[in-house]
């Protein structure tokens, strides 16, 4: 009897999930990306991310301000935070779609959302309608989180939003229109 019910109980649930539509808890695809590439231990380059194709590259030490001295990213095979915003983002899109440029580039890009979902790139900064300067994104996985390419010395790695300072906002990629650039 109690197998019974087991197994009626097996069909029952295989029946309601199979009406759900696929991916509605599934998170999406930039997350699955972001989660595989943290499991390779990418160590955090300055400037790197940025050369003609997405993905790892070295760095440069123009403009570098980091801690460790001397600067290591002309050295260093890695990402910075917007490269790997847009590592990511080209992966999932199946085409560059942010482009080689850093944070400021990036946001203009983006529409900025109230309701943040997982895969929207979370910016610090300074944000108005006349200006940005921004200086850090992360792409939001839910709960307050972030997969993060933080500052030299680090590996691409989870951190809390709340954790960096002058957040500046939600905002979700929009794609170009047709026949626009």
């Amino acid at each position: 009897m109690k197998r019974r019910l087991a197994v009626a109980a097996a069909l029952i649930l295989l029946t309601a999930t199979a009406s759900v539509p696929l991916g509605l808890s599934l998170p999406p695809r930039i997350v699955q990306l972001a989660y595989e590439i943290e499991r390779y231990g990418i160590a955090y380059s300055w400037g790197g991310g940025h050369a003609e194709e997405p993905g790892p590259s070295k760095g440069t030490c123009r403009g570098y301000r980091g801690r460790i001295k001397p600067c290591p990213a002309a050295r260093t095979r890695g990402l910075d935070c917007s490269g790997l915003a847009r590592w990511v983002y080209a992966l999932a899109h199946g085409k560059d779609v942010l482009g080689p440029g850093n944070t400021d580039a990036q946001v203009r890009k983006m529409r900025r959302v109230k309701s943040p979902k997982p895969g929207d790139l979370a910016f610090f900064g300074k944000i108005t309608k006349k200006t940005v300067k921004t200086h850090h994104v992360g792409i939001y996985l839910g709960n307050g989180t972030m997969m993060n390419a933080p500052e030299t010395g680090a590996i691409v790695r989870v951190d809390d939003i709340g954790e960096k300072e002058d957040f500046a906002g939600f905002y979700r990629y929009r794609p170009p229109r047709e026949g626009s650039r």
